[in-house]
């Protein structure tokens, strides 16, 4: 297995404008700016990631009409002066034994609401707080959900190429001997296969075999794998910044007759899922149309979680396919369609793809078979 070519980088162009686009989100917002700390939102907003999250203030500063502004500690403004995005925006560093917040309060409208990103650590929001009594906040989350919702071109073709990847880790992965096995070993043989694909991080690899399958998010573990489990594989991580994220159901031998109608089942339910996605129908049609297959075949007690999830710099993030969201789709967005039935103590079988919207559809960034795989 080889790695596709390497992605074109993003610009300092492509940073300047998810800056301005986001300035002026807030402002539609009714936000008086944005304040984001390390994490996937400012990899995604200026392309740098400092090395170390430390406790030291760093904090990008957004508002509509302004310079954006990068407050920085002076021991880490080298690194930063060599992100992609730095030239689009203002450094304003600061030395150990000097006030960064008194610094950044001098950037904020001191009556105003701010969102701040959703990991942003406490101990500085209630610096801020202390230095700017009249200022009120809101998570990213909360007052822009869908801020990284719809990608680019670039983007997309980004998360195409670790959709691929995964895909291609997992033909890799049905070739090797299951039965007899930890799940454990096969999780690390996925996660060595992902690593070879081009991912520079994988975020999980389940391998959840027999009655652990009715466990969505199982660990894998020492569990032996036997002949006749149904096995929940779902794995992914970033390659080249964007997530991928996959599941497929697989048999060591022969199933049983329930077993191939569950599995079935939820390869309908996975295909009504996709063909509900379109632009202007709301994130819960999605969900509705999957769960609706399970529900009429007598198990939608046993479909436990949300149709789907969001997905870029991070593999989990808005839109989520989930009763009551009520956000229309738009040409753009990627996310997961993953139905699933877990019967307790017995098995479980999930299938997932990542799709994006397209002007009058969907397409599947996932293209391995859906159908029941039997391996060793």
């Amino acid at each position: 297995m080889t790695g596709s070519a390497p992605a074109a980088p993003f610009t300092t162009d492509d940073y300047r404008t998810r800056m301005e686009r986001a300035a002026n989100a807030a402002a539609d917002a009714g936000l008086a700016g944005l304040l984001v700390a390390p994490g996937p939102d400012l990899v995604w907003l200026t392309g740098y990631a400092p090395t170390a999250t430390t406790e030291r203030l760093t904090l990008l500063v957004l508002a509509p009409g302004r310079d954006p502004v990068l407050v920085v500690p002076a021991l880490e403004a080298p690194d930063a002066e060599k992100a992609v995005g730095a030239p689009a925006l203002t450094l304003r560093d600061w030395t150990d034994g000097k006030d960064p917040y008194a610094a950044t309060a001098a950037l904020l409208d001191g009556s105003g609401r701010f969102g701040i990103s959703d990991n942003a650590w406490a101990m500085h929001l209630l610096a801020l707080q202390r230095e700017l009594p009249g200022t009120t906040y809101a998570s990213l989350t909360e007052a822009l959900p869908m801020l990284r919702a719809v990608k680019d071109a670039a983007e997309l073709e980004l998360l195409a190429a670790a959709g691929a990847a995964a895909d291609a880790a997992f033909e890799e992965i049905r070739t090797v001997r299951f039965g007899g096995r930890r799940e454990s070993e096969v999780a690390a043989d996925l996660a060595g296969l992902l690593r070879r694909s081009g991912h520079s991080q994988v975020d999980f690899t389940i391998v959840a075999s027999g009655p652990n399958g009715a466990n969505p998010h199982h660990e894998a573990g020492d569990r032996v794998i036997e002949d006749g489990d149904m096995i929940v594989l779902d794995f992914g991580g970033l390659k080249d910044g964007y997530g991928s994220d996959t599941s497929r159901t697989v048999q060591v031998g022969e199933p049983t007759d329930e077993e191939r109608r569950v599995h079935d089942l939820v390869r309908e339910a996975q295909e009504a899922g996709f063909r509900a996605v379109r632009p202007g129908v709301a994130c819960q049609e999605v969900d509705r149309a999957a769960r609706a297959v399970i529900a009429g075949a007598g198990y939608g007690e046993y479909f436990i979680h949300r149709t789907g999830h969001g997905i870029g710099v991070t593999t989990h993030e808005p839109p989520y396919m989930i009763e009551g969201e009520e956000q229309p789709l738009v040409p753009g967005m990627c996310f997961s369609v993953e139905p699933g039935v877990y019967l307790p103590g017995r098995f479980g079988a999930r299938i997932e793809d990542i799709v994006t919207v397209t002007r009058d559809g969907g397409r599947r960034l996932n293209d391995t078979t859906r159908e029941m795989v039997t391996v060793q």
